[in-house]
């Protein structure tokens, strides 16, 4: 503690440093920003620690990824891994430790409603104010001053820590993913994970799973201001309208979700359905010939089949939807079309996991005692718990309120807590070497 609170300073310039390279959420297509600039930072910190370091740019995701969208570059925004030895050599089930965090942020738009410029960190009343400074960029800077306070502290860990940043985490998961595939190929797997996500030190140790069907729904051009026979007489057919029968049954099933006995978790919302696109026609005096619908669905660990995946889930709700759809005669003729783009699968490990024991202990310990709780979205530790078989969870400091917001801000204090309670549990789950 007296180590990190003397760096308290350094770990707010880090943060600072981190804010200021704009590493924005891509969208397809985008060009990239500041990442690489901004990993060559941290391997550079941690490379004086005596890290070994790996820093590449993953092939382009292939076509028919259930996981990560298809045709995704890493050109200009590469994965950083960097190995920090520990005293001992032991075989994969050892206590070595996986420290990760993503370095992409959400938009700063509206970017007027600041009160101070996103890009540049701002201290006010013991709160650090800038994109990312929360969400997700102050918990990776509180990793990497934990790990250099452990260093300058004289501690020599029993076991190797390895520590990943990743890109893509707020547009795809698909950073964390590559990460896992390169583990898997030099064949490294962490005991367990920690991702410092902002939980307010409650350790995140379930999420739900992400689901983004496309929906077209039919109609049949014609003008608008023309009178229309019936559409089996060629009239036109209003695609807008049919949506209806869809958005009603989504309803339904929310309402059937919150009441089912499968959807209840002692830590996560029941799965639910969200419209959140749509977009219809094509000139405004014509009947829309389509209308596309883009729902989210979140659902539960529970829901998710050790060998089929989503597919039940998926299933659910198509032919729950379709049913509902088809009871209209036009769209029982003209079917509505569905796409299911990307999606990221829930997780969980169990509460009493040994590393998540040591880090709520080490929390209480620095004078934050905390407990278990879950996130209904979804962060980069499912990804390294379902695919990299590294049971991963996340715990960092609180403002989550905040995060994604207009003046997204962290506590000081909370930060430096958050970087003590790594390092303190870090000592606890690799060891100390005499």
């Amino acid at each position: 503690m007296a180590h990190l609170r003397a760096r308290r300073d350094e770990l707010c310039d880090l943060v600072a440093q981190l804010v200021a390279l704009d590493t924005t959420a891509r969208d397809a297509g985008a060009p990239p920003r500041a990442e690489a600039a901004l990993q060559r930072l941290l391997a550079a910190r941690l490379a004086a620690l005596g890290a070994e370091i790996d820093l590449w740019e993953p092939e382009p995701t292939g076509a028919g990824g259930r996981f990560v969208p298809p045709g995704l570059d890493f050109v200009g925004r590469p994965q950083l891994i960097a190995r920090l030895p520990g005293a001992a050599r032991r075989a994969a089930s050892s206590r070595s430790l996986l420290l990760t965090g993503h370095i992409d942020a959400v938009g700063v738009e509206p970017r007027e409603q600041w009160t101070s410029d996103p890009f540049v960190v701002v201290e006010r009343d013991g709160l650090l104010y800038g994109r990312g400074t929360n969400d997700m960029k102050g918990g990776l800077a509180a990793l990497v001053v934990a790990l250099e306070a452990l260093h300058h502290a004289g501690v020599t860990l029993g076991d190797e820590v390895m520590f990943a940043a990743v890109t893509d985490e707020e547009s795809s998961g698909a950073g964390s993913w590559s990460v896992v595939r390169r583990f898997a190929a030099r064949g490294l797997r962490p005991a367990a994970g920690l991702c410092a996500e902002p939980t307010g030190f409650e350790a995140w140790v379930a999420c739900r799973g992400i689901l983004k069907p496309r929906l077209t729904i039919p109609g049949r051009a014609g003008h608008s201001q023309e009178p229309q026979p019936d559409w089996r007489e060629g009239g036109a057919v209003n695609a807008i309208d049919k949506l209806v029968p869809v958005l009603t049954e989504v309803r339904r099933i929310n309402a059937d979700w919150r009441a089912r006995v499968d959807q209840r978790h002692p830590l996560l919302a029941p799965g639910d359905i969200v419209p959140v696109l749509v977009d219809g026609g094509t000139w405004d005096v014509t009947y829309p010939a389509f209308c596309h619908l883009t729902l989210d669905c979140h659902y539960l660990p529970g829901q998710w089949h050790p060998t089929l995946g989503a597919e039940p889930v998926k299933a659910e709700i198509r032919e729950r939807i379709d049913a509902a759809a088809a009871r209209d005669p036009w769209l029982a003729a003209h079917p509505i079309a569905w796409e299911w783009e990307w999606e990221v699968p829930p997780a969980e490990i169990a509460a009493d996991h040994p590393l998540v024991s040591t880090v709520l202990d080490a929390a209480a310990a620095v004078g934050r005692p905390s407990r278990v709780g879950g996130l209904d979205s979804w962060h980069d530790a499912a990804t390294f718990t379902l695919h990299g078989a590294i049971p991963t969870f996340s715990f960092g400091p609180g403002g989550m309120d905040t995060a994604h917001a207009v003046d997204e801000c962290v506590a000081v204090d909370e930060l430096v807590d958050t970087a003590a309670a790594v390092a303190l549990a870090t000592m606890r789950w690799c060891g100390v070497a005499d």
